[in-house]
């Protein structure tokens, strides 16, 4: 049991210790949009990966293919509610037909804040979902924290670097301290929800934590297809964003393999 608990807080205090790493990283060195393309590339890769060979595999084993689908549905839905939450139920691609109409819906009703407050707020409640998993993760076996909690490091710090460079726009000489209060509040609720879940948790049936690691995929997969792989894209040169998913990917299926 000590060496379990040893497990999930060291990966748990890695993957919050990310969060307000990479926003010192975009304070003191502004990344090139090529290197933010390979950064949240890769990150957007590695949790496709961890979801898709690691956590759900994990779940249905444990819960069965009913439970599993409804756990990642859940998590999805959850994190969608949040989204559309924070936006005022309206938000619309930069092409979409209904883009001004949710343009001209938000003038009337603005979003829950600046676009820095709405990214790193709806981030650090997925960090709540992320921590939970590590904690679940741990209980059910120590290799999917240590998967899990590597694909949340990765993503935390390519994250904070976006959430640092949005400061940087919107904030001006004030982003600094907007970048620091934002990724240590994420890396505050990562650590957390983990250690919630470890303790509150872990004792729960086999069937029950299983549903609830499915509900982390699910959540975990929202943020991946809507934020990260739609910003690496937009960053992206010669096609970096792809390849960098694809090592993620690729990264995440031989460490699922080997260990």
């Amino acid at each position: 049991m000590d060496g379990q608990f040893l497990i999930v807080f060291s990966v748990a205090l890695a993957a919050a210790l990310a969060s307000p790493l990479g926003g010192v990283i975009a304070i003191f060195v502004r990344p090139s949009s090529l290197f933010l393309s390979i950064a949240v590339g890769l990150a957007g890769g590695v949790l496709l990966g961890t979801f898709a060979f690691e956590m759900l595999p994990k779940a249905l084993k444990l819960s069965g293919l009913a439970v599993g689908v409804a756990g990642f549905a859940v998590g999805f839905a959850l994190v969608y509610g949040l989204d559309l939450y924070v936006n005022r139920g309206a938000v619309a691609g930069s092409r979409a037909e209904q883009r001004q109409r949710v343009e001209r819906f938000h003038k009337r009703h603005r979003p829950l804040g600046s676009e820095v407050t709405v990214l790193a707020g709806a981030t650090s409640v997925e960090e709540l979902i992320e921590g939970i998993t590590i904690g679940v993760g741990a209980a059910i076996d120590p290799t999917v924290a240590l998967i899990v909690g590597l694909a949340i490091f990765i993503d935390n710090i390519s994250e904070a670097l976006s959430i640092g460079e949005l400061a940087r726009e919107e904030s001006g000489k004030d982003y600094r301290a907007r970048t620091l209060k934002w990724t240590g509040l994420m890396g505050a609720s990562l650590f957390g929800s983990a250690m919630a879940g470890w303790f509150l948790l872990r004792g729960l049936p086999e069937g029950v934590l299983g549903f609830l690691l499915a509900v982390g995929a699910g959540g975990m997969f929202y943020l991946t297809v809507t934020d990260l792989i739609p910003e690496a894209e937009s960053h992206h040169y010669l096609q970096s964003a792809a390849i960098a998913v694809a090592i993620g990917f690729l990264v995440m299926l031989v460490l699922s393999e080997l260990v």
